[in-house]
Parts: structure tokens; sequence; C-alpha cells
């Protein structure tokens, strides 16, 4: 067999941490152990009937049979732009400052390829999704950690950013309600995340995909403060809103710019979503938002039982006011990977260790909430007998 060497891109790629949690798990069941696995951010809870219904008719047309459009239906970016209107009170032109996606993790890992040349730097939350940082390695760009500090409810401070940097910057990656702390943040460090992007001419670029997935407070859009879109694109979802992450539907909105420089990365190396999904998205966007208060009110119940019964064993909580995310601060004689491997070892209980969004996870691990509470119940009772 020949052997060919990967790219000198893929080789500078960090190592895949959940490797090694894949192993354990499977070691574990391996021996009998019935694990309850809270790594995974995907809903259990299906797709709503209506939106299942609305794809099995889209799927027969046949005009739904070809290719679709780069951009996106002009249907599916009306109902994004009723959708905006309606749950966040912004007003986009579903024309030209709306772009259909196949699912927001391409859409966020292409817009590098649109603005980014070797040696240019984007700043990339810390702890963060690691596709910021990995699809600006594959660009050539350089990742530019920004730490969530703890003291400041996991905001960033703009200002521990050096000047040289800030002016070498194309992009900034934020992410609110935020993956993986559950932090969530308002008007004000909004307006000001706008306004240091403005003065240094860089793309905000806003992942929202928890935006309609909250307890009390409604998250706020980046959109609503640079209502004119001067600096930001903010990448939605319906993977999490209306449980649909096998769908693959997404989509950007606002700065006219990044969504063209998005349009034409995206004409050369994908052919769009396929049209019945998009039907079925506009069954979703355009449908009564019960299925999100439904939603809500499942992962609150989920968020409370667990906050109570790691509170119970001792362990320090962040309790998060969005995502379907609990944050939990690892005691200090443990680092994170070693302390899910303990968790794992003694309770069958998995987490995923906070390094693996980067070095400013360290010292933290993530629980997800896409297990029946009943399921969590079990995993509480198991906690009780858990020594830190």
């Amino acid at each position: 067999m020949v052997s060919f060497e990967i790219s000198d891109r893929l080789k500078s790629l960090p190592p895949y941490l959940f490797a090694e949690i894949d192993r354990m798990k499977a070691e574990k069941i391996k021996e009998g152990v019935k694990i309850i696995d809270f790594g995974v951010g995907d809903p259990d809870l299906p797709t709503p009937p209506h939106i299942v219904e609305a794809l099995c008719n889209a799927a027969a047309k046949e005009e739904n049979q070809k290719y679709p459009s780069y951009e996106g239906m002009l249907r599916f970016r009306e109902a994004v732009a009723e959708y905006y209107m309606r749950r966040k009170g912004v007003r986009l032109n579903p024309e030209d400052e709306i772009i259909s996606l196949i699912g927001s993790k391409e859409g966020i890992a292409h817009l590098p390829l649109a603005f980014v040349n070797p040696g240019d730097y984007v700043l990339v939350s810390d702890p963060g999704y690691p596709v910021y940082s990995g699809a600006t390695i594959l660009t050539g760009g350089i990742p530019y950690p920004i730490r969530l500090e703890e003291e400041r409810g996991f905001l960033p401070d703009f200002e521990k950013i050096p000047p040289e940097i800030a002016k070498k910057a194309k992009i900034m990656f934020l992410n609110y309600p935020n993956n993986p702390t559950g932090a969530m943040c308002g008007k004000e460090f909004i307006k000001e995340a706008v306004d240091f992007c403005y003065d240094n001419k860089i793309i905000l670029a806003h992942d929202a995909a928890y935006t309609d997935l909250y307890f009390e407070e409604r998250p706020i859009s980046f959109l609503e403060i640079d209502s004119s879109f001067d600096v930001v694109i903010e990448f939605n979802s319906l993977s999490k809103t209306y449980n649909m992450t096998g769908w693959r539907i997404a989509f950007a909105a606002g700065n006219r710019e990044a969504i063209n420089g998005l349009l034409k990365v995206k004409t050369n190396v994908d052919s769009g979503v396929f049209q019945a999904v998009q039907e079925a998205a506009i069954a979703a966007l355009t449908g009564s938002d019960e299925v999100i208060d439904r939603n809500n009110s499942i992962y609150r119940e989920r968020r409370d039982v667990l906050i109570e019964g790691l509170k119970k064993s001792g362990m320090e909580v962040h309790i998060p006011g969005a995502t379907f995310y609990v944050w939990c601060k690892v005691p200090e004689k443990y680092d994170s990977m070693q302390f899910v491997k303990k968790l794992l070892n003694d309770t069958g209980i998995l987490a995923t260790p906070g390094v693996g969004f980067g070095e400013g996870g360290e010292g933290y691990i993530r629980f997800a909430l896409t297990r029946d509470v009943s399921v969590i119940r079990e995993a509480v009772e198991r906690l009780e007998s858990f020594e830190l």
C-alpha cells in the first residue's frame, strides 16, 4: 500500500483529545458498566412532528430534487427574516443579508477562507468551540486566544488584546449564550465588542447557536446592538432550537460584505442545502414558539436536578442562564482530564474535560443536559457515593 503524507495544515491542528475519551468509554462498556454519557451536545428530544411532515411532503416535489441555490430559497430567507423580527426585533433584508448554511459549523469554518490570508490573526474565544481555531489554522491564519475570564462572568477583556494583534486581526469569534460555560452577555458587553471590532476593522462573527435555549432572561442578538450591521455577521442554527442537529440547516445574517464573501466561498465548495430540508426549516421558523418554550422547560428541569446533585457531591457549579450545558470547576488536585477519568471510573458518568475547548478550559468539566430527567436522577444517585 502506498503511504500518503497529510498536509502541514492538518499536522498543525491540535490533537483530537476526544479520541481518548471514546477509548475510555468503550473500555468501560466492555467491562459491563452502564455509562451515563453527558459528553455530547446533541439533543435527545425528537424533531417536532410538523417539521418532519413538512420534510416528507417537500421531498416528494420534483422541483426539490434538483440542485438548490447557493444562497438558499428566498422563502427560507424570508422565514429567517420573519423569525428574527418576531424573536429579536431585528429587521433583515432576505435578499442580501441572509444566507443558508449546511449547519452553522460549515459557515463558521468557511468564513476565514473568505477573509483571512496566511499570517493574519483571528481572535478566538478560549475556552471555545474548537472549529474557530481549526478553521483559522486550515486557512493559514493564526488563532489568538482571548480568555473568557471567570471573574468577568466568562466574558473576555478586550483591553488585554495587544494593539498590534488587534490591527492584524481579520475576524473575532464570540459565542453567547456560550458553549461550554453556559454564560450569557448583556447589551453593554455587546456594544463594547462591536465598538472594538469597528475601531479595528474586524469582522465580529457571533455564533448564536444557543440563542433560543435559555431559562430566564432572553439572550440578546448581536444584531440588535449593531443594528446597521457595520461589523456583525451572526451564525444561527435550527439544530438546538428545533432539535434538528442531523438535518444540517442553519443560516448567517448581517453584514453584507461578510455574507457575500461567505457566499463566494460556498459557490466553490458546496451546492447548497437540500430544498426539502429548507421547506421543513420554513415550517419550524414560522411555526408556533411553543416548541421553543417546551424545550426550555424540559432543559430547565434537567438543569436543576443535575445541579442539585453536583452541589451535594461537593462540586463547584456555575449555574447557566442558557444553553444545555453545566460548567463545573475541578478540584485543585486534578486536571480536567484526570477528573473526567476519575468520574468515569468511580461512577460510570462521562463528562467532557474543559481542556478540550482550549487552555482556558483547563480546571473545568462540562455536562450536557441531553439525557432524560430520569437518567439524570440516576446519575445524581451515583454521585451520592462519589468522593472528590
